[in-house]
């Protein structure tokens, strides 16, 4: 469906009109409203929120050439995870040391254009004192934030889940918006191995609708994330069929909600076989297979994809990013990663001040990776062992 809104097309933001500093005055409310009739019915549909020119200056500024996220945002829990992979216990400070490692690294913002991050890390300072959120600003990084309250069990479903999280939304969208935050994130799942039920598809896409609706009417850009997880031995043809279906029902809902295509960025599952399937595909049939999904479900008003690794490894993820950048899309086709950016970055550092700078090095490496990938142009020359290590963890929470 088309998009409600009647946008012209909006330059790139500066970092200047979406930060001063940490405080930022909201704009007054301002009237805008399509208008459609028939002999039969008058319809009048709400578009954009009062934020709509900002909304999408910052979806650009997002998708802007050669640039994708760094997805930063693990819960306090999954970072222990990580940080007891390395040997560290799970304390803010730790915490705070490696968020300060990933947002100062030097010429970070050359590769990353927006940082997705936890609530905790968006209040925080870095270990020099300085917000972590005006880091980000200074390297030309949009701050994002993370809003649901995580996954819970769906009743009456097929053993599915459901994302909690839409009560009080509008509330703290509005004081994230102001704390620096200019989009936001909300990751619901679909298990193939389960179905996926009709129950669970139309769950996770009307509490996507209704998220980015509300996170929209605060400023904040939403990205759409409905992810296809890559539990099961199902091959990729079973993979495609599913993701059409939850697609479809994700935008109508999106259509029903008044939700601006050109102010959202999405963040799809690459369409992969199952991590389980006896059949692999090559990054040439990932890309043909999701690229077609995008052509037959994805509107050309959107402006972002932000594909996620989903247990990928780094290399992988890389390939399967630049194949579907071998020849001009509609959309800015990009990546929104976390552990595809992060996995050899954290084992480098191991959490020793001394291994910082060789840790940041690492993460800008595997970031100028992607970033080759987004504009076509990897060779997947000098890799390491690391980065083709395979990182899926089945049934994933974070």
């Amino acid at each position: 469906m088309a998009s409600t809104s009647l946008l012209k097309a909006s330059p790139v933001l500066d970092k200047s009109e979406w930060v001063k500093g940490q405080s930022v005055l909201f704009r007054q409310p301002s009237s805008a409203a399509v208008v459609l009739r028939n002999r039969a019915t008058s319809l009048t549909v709400r578009a954009a929120s009062s934020y709509a020119d900002e909304l999408v200056k910052t979806a650009k500024t997002i998708a802007s050439p050669g640039r994708g996220i760094l997805a930063m945002d693990e819960s306090n829990a999954t970072c222990g995870k990580r940080l007891d992979s390395i040997g560290l216990e799970n304390t803010e400070a730790n915490r705070q040391a490696y968020r300060t490692l990933l947002v100062s690294a030097p010429g970070l913002g050359q590769y990353i254009s927006g940082a997705i991050l936890f609530e905790e890390t968006l209040y925080q300072s870095t270990t020099e004192g300085k917000k972590m959120v005006d880091v980000l600003v200074e390297q030309n990084i949009v701050p994002g934030i993370k809003v649901d309250k995580g996954l819970v069990p769906l009743v009456g479903s097929n053993n599915e889940s459901w994302c909690q999280g839409l009560d009080g939304l509008s509330s703290r969208t509005a004081a994230y918006y102001q704390q620096g935050a200019r989009f936001a994130k909300w990751r619901t799942v679909v298990s193939i191995p389960n179905g996926p039920s009709a129950l669970a598809v139309k769950e996770a896409a009307w509490g996507l609708a209704r998220y980015a609706a509300i996170s929209q009417d605060s400023g904040l850009v939403p990205i759409v994330e409905p992810e296809i997880l890559l539990d099961g031995e199902h091959d990729i043809d079973r993979t495609y069929e599913v993701a059409e279906k939850v697609w479809a029902e994700v935008f109508f809902y999106l259509a029903q909600n008044n939700v601006m295509f050109e102010g959202i960025l999405l963040k799809p599952s690459m369409v992969t076989p199952g991590a389980e399937s006896k059949d692999r595909a090559t990054p040439e049939q990932v890309a043909s297979y999701t690229l077609k999904l995008l052509r037959n479900r994805i509107p050309p008003a959107v402006p972002g994809i932000m594909f996620l690794s989903g247990g990928q490894s780094e290399l992988e993820a890389t390939l399967n990013l630049n194949a579907m950048n071998q020849a001009p899309n509609p959309w800015h086709v990009s990546f929104s990663y976390a552990r595809a950016l992060q996995n050899t970055c954290l084992k480098t550092w191991g959490g020793r001040a001394e291994n910082v700078n060789a840790a940041q090095t690492t993460l800008l490496t595997r970031a100028k990776a992607n970033s080759l990938a987004q504009l076509g142009k990897y060779t997947g020359e000098g890799e390491s062992e690391e980065a083709k290590e395979g990182m899926f963890v089945k049934g994933y929470t974070y």
